[in-house]
């Protein structure tokens, strides 16, 4: 599968379907603009804003962790609800970080680095998929294998990459 190109209709693509959740709402979002890290944690080194990776395939829905129940993988510090959900993440730690370090997955699919809103998250076929508004997640569930088939091509080259940053509306 080709590398998506990011022309003017697919960088305008990109910005409608980023900006219509941003600017709509105030978003929970989880980095820093502009990092150029694999993995998507904010100033603390937190990773998914702090929510609990276990809960998104227990319940199926996003929780908030808690600051004193912590563990720490691949770099990022991880926060979770209960001990019971530290001790299930730690026992495969890889099974429940999200994919593209915690980026979206439309974005990486557009062949750019966009931060997340960790409400979006869903697991497809045991993995976890984060998307930067809700608008954004609807684009992801409209054909979820094509977009992470084409984030997981764009992958190797969008981990290096700063992280999109929109400009703000003049």
């Amino acid at each position: 599968m080709p590398f998506v190109k990011l022309t003017p209709f697919f960088a305008t693509t990109l910005a409608a379907l980023v900006l219509a959740g941003p600017l709509a709402s105030t978003p929970a979002l989880a980095g820093i603009p502009g990092s150029t890290s694999a993995i998507n944690v904010d100033e603390h080194g937190v990773a998914l804003g702090g929510y609990d990776a276990v809960a998104y395939f227990e319940t199926s829905r996003p929780a908030h962790g808690k600051e004193t129940i912590t563990a720490t993988y691949g770099g990022a510090r991880y926060l979770f609800t209960s001990e019971a959900h530290r001790k299930t993440f730690l026992a495969n730690p890889a099974r429940y970080v999200p994919e593209f370090g915690g980026y979206c997955a439309v974005g990486t699919s557009f062949g750019e680095k966009v931060d997340v809103d960790p409400e979006t998250g869903k697991v497809v076929k045991g993995k976890l998929y984060l998307n930067n508004s809700p608008k954004v997640a609807q684009k992801f569930d409209e054909d979820p294998m094509g977009t992470i088939s084409r984030a997981e091509h764009n992958w190797p080259t969008v981990k290096d990459k700063p992280q999109w940053t929109p400009e703000p509306a003049k």
